[in-house]
């Protein structure tokens, strides 16, 4: 009777151990889930799937390899959400958000973009004037070729404000002085720095990361 009362309990201490074993592991796996970077939680999700309708349109202008920079940038354009998901209403002439086909916003994107970058090599500036251009516009690259060219924040603040005190009640952050772009409320002085993060986390990525991504600094 002692005997199978100890073989019992060691049964059942046995049973405890694993059990503890178990929670152990699974705590264990919640806390690495948590823990897990942004790029792998699928904020990117929206944007990857134009990736093939992005690669076919830059594919006319021989620009493939952009793919991964133009995806970044629709990222922080939108997040891949609306109609409009490249922001490019704007670039076309029309007011914010006429476009409403994500298709269409893609096709005029691109050629905003291939804009930017053939004016930008033709004006001999960096790369980064380039990306910065796509929110300020060509003339940012006017006047980073007439400043060094080679883009900062500092210069991205100096033609924000010139833009500014051209039109003032158009661009004042809403009159809202605790957003971080006031005064410098045209355009986004941080926004090459953002898509260059977003390119980080695209990039590695797998599903993603495909053959042209090597190309993704050109």
């Amino acid at each position: 009777m002692k005997k199978a009362k100890r073989t019992l309990n060691n049964f059942l201490g046995l049973l405890f151990i694993l059990f503890v074993a178990i929670l152990f592991i699974a705590i264990f796996e919640v806390n690495s889930n948590l823990s897990q970077p942004v790029n792998n939680r699928d904020e990117f999700e929206n944007v990857t799937r134009y990736e093939d309708v992005l690669r076919e349109e830059l594919r006319k202008y021989e620009l493939e390899s952009y793919t991964p920079i133009l995806l970044a940038l629709m990222q922080q354009e939108s997040k891949g959400r609306g109609g409009d998901p490249m922001q490019s209403s704007e670039s076309a002439g029309l007011p914010r958000n006429t476009i409403e086909d994500p298709v269409k916003s893609i096709q005029q994107g691109v050629k905003h973009f291939h804009a930017s970058l053939t004016y930008g090599k033709e004006k001999n500036v960096d790369d980064a004037t380039i990306i910065q251009s796509y929110n300020m516009g060509l003339g940012y690259i006017d006047f980073i070729e007439k400043n060094g060219k080679k883009h900062t924040e500092e210069l991205a603040k100096e033609f924000s404000s010139i833009q500014v005190d051209k039109q003032p009640d158009i661009y004042n952050c809403g009159g809202d002085k605790s957003n971080f772009r006031y005064p410098y409320c045209y355009g986004d002085f941080t926004y090459y720095t953002k898509v260059t993060k977003n390119i980080e986390q695209l990039t590695e990525q797998p599903a993603t990361a495909k053959e042209d991504t090597n190309d993704s600094s050109s």
